[in-house]
Formats: structure tokens, sequence, C-alpha cells
């Protein structure tokens, strides 16, 4: 057999995923998106052994003559707060705390919404119309509002505050995946399944699902930016989570008193907070443009 007709002599089709990424690191705002991100990630991971101090420990030593938190410099690079903790390690903690419940807030959010959307757009009638007035009755509340009275309910802890985030933030996805289904649960290829006896989860998974990865996909990257901002508000108004565990928006709450002396309290986790929608936003944008060919040729 030769080389041109040897299938192992082929060269390999490289794979989609791959394909994506190449794409996003071609585009400057996808590629810096992505470089915050990754930043982040190793933050949350790597927190024990590159945080410089002990996060929850008080110490005099971090603190002036007159009680107040140290600037940055010195044996404390971004500064202590009102306690005399290290503020730094306790942001990187926080970025732990923040990525958790953004990741599976919204892991949670695109499961569900994407599953109602997905069921109410292929079975129609009465299922979608149950389902879908219940999701027009979630998208009345406003959905700060619903969160504080859930966090206010339960008592907060990590999961908790995921929980609460992603009940709230779950109706707008399954809006956009209903209306995408129902578009394609009337096209051809999906009325020729249903007349050759394809089942309903064998027409769900092989032939629908793939169709609307891609906008599940923007929509779960664009979601984690949402959640996170949603945590720092829920922890800075106190229904978030607790302290003395740290996360952006209750060092902010903490702090908050000090913003006039102390800046540093509130300009350090306010910008990681920006930084980390930002970063999302961008590579979101950018798989939407990537994965969507509707959007091709437009930018």
């Amino acid at each position: 057999m030769s080389v041109a007709t040897d299938p192992a002599a082929r060269p390999r089709k490289p794979s989609r995923a791959r394909v994506v990424l190449g794409e996003l690191l071609r585009r400057p705002r996808a590629a810096f998106g992505l470089i915050i991100i990754a930043l982040m990630v190793f933050a949350a991971v790597f927190a024990p052994w590159i945080m410089p101090q002990d996060p929850f420990a008080q110490s005099f030593d971090g603190l002036d003559l007159m009680g107040a938190p140290l600037p940055p410099g010195g044996d404390y690079l971004l500064g202590t707060d009102l306690l005399g903790r290290d503020l730094a390690s306790r942001l990187i903690l926080g970025t732990r705390t923040s990525l958790i419940i953004g990741v599976v807030a919204n892991g949670i959010a695109v499961l569900l919404g994407a599953g109602v959307g997905i069921t109410a757009g292929y079975f129609g009638g009465w299922t979608a119309a149950i389902l879908m007035r219940f999701t027009d009755l979630m998208m009345a509340f406003p959905a700060l509002l619903l969160a504080i009275v859930l966090a206010a309910i339960f008592q907060p802890s990590l999961m908790i505050v995921a929980l609460v985030i992603a009940m709230v933030n779950w109706v707008q996805m399954s809006r956009v995946i209903y209306t995408e289904t129902r578009s394609l649960a009337e096209r051809e290829f999906i009325q020729v399944q249903r007349a050759i006896g394809s089942g309903p989860i064998r027409i769900l998974f092989k032939h629908l699902l793939p169709h609307l990865l891609s906008s599940i996909i923007v929509f779960g990257t664009l979601g984690i930016s949402t959640t996170v901002l949603l945590e720092a508000t829920l922890s800075y108004l106190g229904v978030g989570v607790q302290p003395p565990m740290p996360s952006w928006g209750n060092i902010i709450f903490e702090n908050q008193t000090y913003f006039s002396t102390a800046p540093w309290l509130v300009f350090f986790p306010g910008l990681l907070i920006v930084l980390l929608a930002l970063g999302f936003n961008l590579v979101g944008d950018a798989l939407r443009d990537i994965l969507d060919p509707t959007l091709k040729g437009r930018h």
C-alpha cells in the first residue's frame, strides 16, 4: 500500500477544541481574556502555596500605632485590613471562593436552563406551556432581590450561595435554548428521524444537542462573569459568603468604612472583580463569533 493511500500516513485532522483554541489565541482581546482567566485559575488552585501570609491571622504588626491598616509595601505587598490581616493573602484565597461559586453556580444554571429549554422546545404542547410559564414567572422577579431573599432564608455557605445564584440565573438560558430548539425541531432532518421511528432520547442527544452545543458553551462562558458579580454583590450585602472565609465581595463589605483613609482595601478586590468579569466576557464574545456561523464576517 502506498503512503498516499495509507490511512495511517494521512495527517490527522485537528480536534474541534484545538481549532477553537487556536482561533481564540489569534484574537488579541480573547487571548488577553484567556491570560486573565489562566492567572485567576492558577491563583485559586495553588493558593495555599503562593499566599505570602496566613489569610486568617490577625496581628498588631499589621496595624500602625493608631490601629489603622498598613498601606501596600514592605512585608505586606497589598497592605493589611482593619484586623491586621494580609490583604494579598485574603485576595488570593478569595479568588478560589469566587471561582468555585462562579463555576459551580453557572454550571448548575446551564444544566437546568438547557434541560428546561430543550424539553419544552422539543415536546411543545402542554409541556412547553407549563415549563415556559414557570420560566416567565421566575423572570418576573428581580434576580438580585430574589437571590437576597433566598440567601436570607437559608444559612449562607459556599454551596448554598452557589445554589441560590444558580436558581436565579437559569431562566435566560432556558429562553434562548427553547427558541433554538423549537426552530430545530421543525427542520427536515428531525422530521426524518421521527418518521423512521427514532426515540426522543436519541433525537435529543444525537441530533439536537450537537446543534445547540455552541450556544450552551457561549452562554456558559458569559454566564460565569454574571455569577461572579452576583456573588460579590451578595457578599457585599452580607448575605453571601460569610466571614472569616474571604471572598472579594465580603472583603469590600468588611473594609468599606476605611475607604477614605485606606482605599486599597476596596480598590484591589474591586479591580479583581472587574478583571475576572472582563476576562470571561472577552472569551465569551470571541467564542460566540467563532462558534456561531451567522456572525462571521460582521466583525
